[in-house]
């Protein structure tokens, strides 16, 4: 027969998982029970709820950064000198401004430049934050050897949350230099005459040049001032430098202007030469009317001396040289200014050692800058009348009168007496 079984009403709770073999540690040892394989999945399922419920938030973070970093940008940038000479170094300065209102920017690379225009100095490698609506400055040496024209590097930055900023940067090389002119000259340049020169320095380059000096030099030749500081000099403009030159000498004056384009040193020379030629504005002090007169072997000499320049002759003086001896009362003769076409007059007296036939006479003037200016006529003493000669002659003419009268009355009276006796 069968026997037919039912279920307990009370179920069987025992662990047929549980490993119950005896342990070898020794008696008093704890053993830990399985795992029920129904925790299994239970334990499973927590994991991927809660990786579900992480992940979602992750990835928000992530592109709130990203939308963030799209808020940066570059506000401004500078290079200075704006415009290079080839072989220049330069500063580029890039401001960076996160216009976000509320959440600050992470970057960890920037850097500028390309295979034109090189990168001197080093990037920035390391991470810095920008706040909210705060602007940071980057700044770079640059250099190029490229020839003239305009260049276009790139500015780069890198976020901590990806994706980067690139901007492209016009960089100008132009050798265009200073211009140096020499502006006003006199036309002519005398011995030992202060003569004035002007010099303009002029800027035709796109940007302003800064501590431009200017400085001249020459041989056996006084220059006042001889460097004269300039400054700044800003792009389109020219200055006018002016000095003063002495030259006792033919010889030539060396022009140079040192200025800097940034901080990069550049230099222009120029050379003017100067040789002594007749000025065509200069007074022209002229003798003539000249009277020599000889009295108890003093000579005294008359004339006359008109200016037949075209500019005042200032403190006019004549006197006689070696080998005259001057004497009183005209050693010297003092006639002052004489304006264009005016003239005076002048008396100088002296003796001569016997032999002497003839005389230097040397006039002098002073120009507008007072520099005394000479030049020497020679007077011929052969020609000098005798006024000893002279007088002893007039003093005879009375007694010889008297005579003649004499004479003539005496033979009047005969005559008549011879014509009463027949």
């Amino acid at each position: 027969m069968f026997r037919m079984t039912y279920p307990s009403a009370y179920p069987d709770t025992r662990d047929f998982t549980a490993d119950r073999r005896p342990t070898h540690s020794g008696a008093g040892k704890r053993t830990f029970p399985r795992i029920p394989r129904p925790a299994y999945g239970t334990l499973l399922f927590l994991l991927v709820t809660i990786g579900f419920l992480v992940l979602p938030a992750s990835g928000y973070s992530t592109n709130d950064a990203i939308q963030a970093a799209g808020n940066v940008y570059v506000s401004n940038y500078t290079i200075d000198p704006a415009v290079l000479f080839t072989g220049d170094t330069a500063t580029a300065t890039f401001y960076v401004t996160n216009g976000n209102a509320n959440q600050s920017v992470m970057v960890n690379h920037a850097t500028f430049g390309d295979n034109d225009i090189l990168l001197t100095s080093g990037s920035y490698d390391a991470s810095a934050n920008i706040g909210p609506l705060q602007t940071r400055s980057f700044v770079f040496s640059i250099g190029t050897d490229k020839n003239a024209g305009t260049y276009y590097p790139t500015f780069s930055l890198s976020f901590s949350a990806g994706n980067g900023l690139y901007y492209r940067t016009p960089v100008k090389v132009d050798n265009t230099p200073l211009v140096m002119t020499v502006a006003e000259k006199p036309d002519a340049f005398t011995q030992g005459k202060k003569e004035t020169i002007s010099v303009q320095i002029s800027n035709p380059r796109d940007n302003d040049v800064k501590n431009v000096i200017f400085e001249v030099t020459g041989n056996g030749v006084t220059l006042t001032p001889s460097k004269t500081y300039i400054g700044d000099l800003t792009a389109g403009t020219s200055t006018m430098v002016n000095f003063t030159s002495t030259a006792d000498e033919p010889t030539s004056l060396f022009m140079h202007v040192d200025y800097d384009n940034g901080d990069n040193i550049h230099t222009i020379n120029t050379t003017l030469p100067i040789q002594f030629t007749i000025d065509k504005q200069r007074a022209d002090p002229v003798m003539s009317n000249i009277v020599v007169t000889l009295k108890q072997g003093t000579y005294d000499v008359t004339g006359d001396i008109t200016n037949a320049g075209l500019s005042t002759a200032n403190g006019v003086t004549v006197t006689s040289l070696s080998p005259a001896l001057t004497q009183d009362p005209y050693r010297n003769y003092v006639i002052g200014a004489l304006k264009s076409d005016d003239f005076g007059s002048f008396e100088v007296t002296f003796t001569v050692p016997n032999g002497t036939t003839s005389v230097p006479l040397q006039q002098s003037y002073k120009d507008s800058d007072g520099n005394v200016i000479t030049s020497v006529q020679n007077i011929d003493l052969t020609r000098a009348q005798n006024t000893t000669q002279t007088d002893s002659q007039s003093s005879m003419l009375p007694a010889l009168a008297v005579v003649i009268i004499i004479v003539l009355g005496v033979g009047g009276y005969l005559y008549m007496k011879k014509r009463k006796n027949q």
